[in-house]
């Protein structure tokens, strides 16, 4: 049986002044739940009140030694990363290259991701850090379509689509039930999501947390993306 939402409801958000925890809270709010909003400083997220009715949307001052994990493109089984690109791939003759395919990801397997919290929680990451979580390669956009194509078994072609365009196209396709673009997809595209220097210096990676053989792509993609390939699971894939 579901949970039912109301006013009743009362809802703790850590990170909900952020891009994705905006919209949580602008959603949760429309289901009459009061929320706390954990932020470092409350004082920042008075614009997230107006998105409730009053009293709905409190920010409260959140535990500043609180350890921050942010990962990179996360893979995996029901990942809406590679399903995404691929179930595309089955359906149209062209994939789009947003901003010409040279965004650059580092994707991180979701097992990964979880022995990463674990090990945060066992107190192998100092108070107050933030870790970026990466995979072990970097790839752009168009390679990540590239490996789709592959793993999949399928010939596509490769249309460049600049950002104006796209921004455009976001917004009147994310107005459908499912989307397959939105708007804030093809916002977090024009910058690169991969573990900064700094992060690698500091040891605020998947290593630092004890993590020394992070899964790759190729390791686990193919296997779960080969229900998109012409005959299912009865290709012959061969890498």
């Amino acid at each position: 049986m579901g949970i039912s939402l109301s006013s009743a409801t009362l809802i703790a958000i850590y990170g909900g002044s952020g891009f994705i925890g905006r919209h949580v809270v602008r959603a949760l709010a429309k289901t009459g739940a009061r929320m706390r909003i954990a932020v470092r400083r409350p004082e920042l997220a008075g614009f997230l009140q107006p998105l409730g009715g009053v009293g709905q949307i409190v920010p409260v001052q959140a535990i500043p030694d609180a350890v921050i994990l942010r990962p990179s493109v996360v893979f995996g089984p029901e990942d809406e990363f590679f399903n995404r690109f691929a179930a595309l791939a089955r359906l149209s003759p062209v994939l789009p290259l947003i901003g010409g395919g040279k965004t650059q990801f580092q994707p991180v397997f979701v097992g990964d991701v979880a022995k990463a919290v674990i090990a945060a929680l066992t107190g192998k990451a100092p108070a107050g850090a933030v870790y970026e979580l990466g995979g072990p390669e970097i790839l752009s956009m168009k390679e990540v379509m590239e490996r789709v194509l592959s793993y999949t078994m399928r010939k596509r072609m490769l249309v460049t689509l600049p950002f104006p365009l796209a921004k455009l196209q976001g917004a009147m396709l994310q107005l459908l039930p499912n989307p397959p673009l939105t708007l804030d997809q093809v916002r977090l595209l024009e910058k690169d999501n991969v573990v900064g220097e700094a992060a690698k210096r500091d040891h605020r990676t998947l290593e630092g947390l004890g993590i020394v053989d992070p899964v790759a792509v190729e390791a686990v993609v193919p296997d779960y993306l080969e229900q998109y390939r012409p005959k299912g699971q009865f290709s012959d894939y061969q890498p």
